[in-house]
């Protein structure tokens, strides 16, 4: 029995780690290691260590961002492409208002952009009875 707990913990650590931290980038959604990989055009605004802690313009996100998120700016032009939640919907035959999953994440709000070198691995798939675009940042 001790051994089948130890295996499921190292399997949950494992997994735990896996999925990359998202941050926030000029009010879009994206990944530490995605703006860490591009420093030279990076620049940290602030951590924020709690959901309570979040400014307004963040508070939609308070559900998301548990426990904290790090808040990025550009410091020149934003190369980065984007797309709305919306339109990654209507991309995949999902109504544009459905929510959408980001590593097991739920946004609600459509109209929340996010940088798509997030995204790893995709899939539609069913959610209390309706179709849910889930993406995960890792393969």
């Amino acid at each position: 029995m001790k051994k089948l707990l130890y295996s499921f913990l190292i399997l949950s650590s494992a997994t735990l780690f896996a999925q990359k931290k998202l941050a926030v980038a000029d009010n879009m959604i994206g990944t530490e290691d995605l703006f860490k990989s591009n420093v030279p055009q990076m620049q940290v605004l602030k951590a924020y260590n709690s959901a309570a802690s979040l400014p307004a313009n963040l508070k939609k996100y308070s559900s998301v961002f548990t426990n904290g998120v790090t808040v990025y700016k550009f410091k020149g032009n934003n190369v980065l492409d984007r797309m709305t939640l919306a339109q990654l919907n209507k991309q995949n035959d999902i109504p544009a208002d459905n929510s959408v999953f980001i590593d097991d994440q739920e946004f609600t709000d459509s109209s929340t952009k996010i940088f798509t070198a997030i995204i790893a691995k995709a899939e539609k798939k069913d959610h209390n009875g309706k179709p849910a675009f889930f993406i995960y940042t890792t393969k």
